[in-house]
């Protein structure tokens, strides 16, 4: 569900001050725990290190990432697979053809 309109979006205030703080293009990370936060025009070039839970992970904000969320560019859960014994099945005559390829070059 997404924010009220009239509330508008959700910007950590600790965050934006530091942003400000800082200059454009300064090669130091800002720890953050604050995934809810909406990147806003101001957090271009600043390098934030977003905690998944485990660790900071660090993002590079670009022009793209505006009105997106920083807990969108930070993964907390890791991917295993889909699928059981078919998939396996699949997976190893992908690597035998692989192999082969390796052999015939």
């Amino acid at each position: 569900m997404t924010r009220s309109l009239k509330k508008g979006p959700y910007i950590d205030e600790k965050l934006l001050k530091k942003v400000k703080n800082l200059k454009p293009g300064a090669q130091t990370m800002i720890k953050t725990w604050s995934r809810v936060c909406t990147i806003v025009p101001e957090m271009v070039g600043f390098t934030f290190g977003v905690h998944n839970g485990k660790e900071h992970i660090p993002v590079y904000i670009t022009e793209d990432m505006v009105g997106h969320k920083l807990g969108e560019f930070a993964p907390s859960t890791k991917f295993g697979r889909h699928g059981g014994k078919m998939q396996r099945e699949q997976e190893q005559k992908a690597a035998v053809k692989e192999v082969e390829n390796l052999k015939s070059s």
